[in-house]
C-alpha cells in the first residue's frame, strides 16, 4: 500500500514549532549573481528569498535550492504561471514558525532539457546533468552560505525541482548527499531518464534523507514511475517515516499544481529543524 500524505497545515501550526514566530508578515526576493556554469560557457541568474525576519535577527536558516526560477516567485517571468514560494513561505513564517530560504536557479531555456538530464538519451545525446549539479554543489551553494546566514550542514540543506527539475533534483541528492539531506521531487520525469532506477539502487540515498515524491493522478504515466521509486526506495530499506509519496486525484503538470503542494512539502521537509 502506498503511503499518501496530506499534512494539514493548520492543524500544525497549533503545536508548539522549533522555530520562533515573526512579527513580520512579508520576506523579500532578491536577485542574486549571475554565475558561470564552470565547463558549460553558459550563465545563470540566481534568486534568493529571504524570510520575513531576516534583516531583524541574526539567526541562521536552512536552505531548500530549487530548479526554474523564473517560476518560482513572479509571475511576470514565469513561463506558465508562478508557484507563489515566496507567498506561501510568508505564511508558513506567519502561522508555523517556519523560516527559511529558498535560492532559485535560473533554467536555461531551450538547454533546460540537456542540463536537466544526466544521462544519454535517444533523442537529445548526453545530458549535462553532471555538469548542472556540480555547478549547484560545488559553486552556487559556497556561493549562497558564504553571503546568507545559512545553516550549511545537509542536515539543514534540500533540493527540489519539478519534471526534468524533480529528475535533476533526485541525481543531486544521490551523487552530493554530503551536501543535500532533503528533496522535493514534484511530478518527476523518471521515464525521461530511467537508468536513476538503479543508480538509485546501486547507491542508495542515507537513511537520514528526507524524500517527498509528488505527482498527480492526471499526468499520464508519471504515476506509475513515482510509485516504481516509491517501491524501490522502501526495497533498499529507506525508513518509511522518512519518505512520502502523495498522489493527487486532480493533479495536472502545471505550476499550479506544484504550488499547491509546495507548502505542504516544504513543512514535511523542514518542520524537525
Amino acid at each position: 500500500m502506498y503511503r499518501i500524505v496530506l499534512i494539514l497545515l493548520l492543524a500544525l501550526a497549533s503545536c508548539k514549532a522549533p522555530y520562533s514566530r515573526t512579527t513580520s508578515r512579508h520576506g523579500a526576493v532578491v536577485e542574486g549573481p549571475v554565475m558561470k556554469i564552470p565547463g558549460l560557457d553558459r550563465s545563470r541568474q540566481i534568486r534568493v528569498y529571504l524570510p520575513p525576519d531576516y534583516e531583524s535577527s541574526d539567526q541562521r536558516y536552512p536552505v531548500l535550492y530549487m530548479q526554474d526560477a523564473q517560476n518560482l516567485f513572479d509571475e511576470r517571468i514565469a513561463y506558465a504561471g508562478e508557484w507563489r514560494v515566496d507567498e506561501i513561505l510568508d505564511s508558513l513564517a506567519l502561522e508555523t514558525g517556519l523560516h527559511l530560504i529558498v535560492v532559485g536557479i535560473d533554467n536555461g531555456g531551450q538547454e533546460r532539457i540537456h542540463e536537466m538530464n544526466p544521462f544519454e538519451h535517444p533523442e537529445y545525446g548526453l545530458g549535462k546533468g553532471e555538469e548542472y549539479v556540480e555547478f549547484i554543489a560545488d559553486y552556487v551553494k559556497p556561493q549562497i552560505d558564504s553571503v546568507y546566514r545559512t545553516l550549511p550542514e545537509r542536515e539543514h540543506t534540500g533540493i527540489m525541482g519539478s519534471s526534468l527539475g524533480g529528475l535533476i533534483s533526485h541525481y543531486a541528492i544521490l551523487q552530493y548527499h554530503d551536501r543535500f539531506g532533503k528533496a522535493g521531487l514534484f511530478s518527476p520525469s523518471y521515464w525521461f531518464g530511467e537508468r536513476i532506477y538503479e543508480l538509485t539502487e546501486e547507491d542508495p540515498f542515507p537513511e537520514d534523507s528526507k524524500i517527498y515524491i509528488l505527482v498527480g493522478e492526471k499526468e499520464d504515466d508519471m504515476v506509475e514511475g513515482a510509485e516504481k521509486m516509491y517501491e524501490l526506495l522502501l526495497e533498499t530499506g529507506h525508513p518509511d517515516e522518512n519518505l512520502v509519496l502523495e498522489v493527487d486525484p486532480e493533479g495536472e503538470h502545471n505550476e499550479r499544481f506544484w504550488g499547491k503542494h509546495f507548502g505542504n512539502a516544504v513543512f514535511w521537509l523542514f518542520r524537525e529543524e
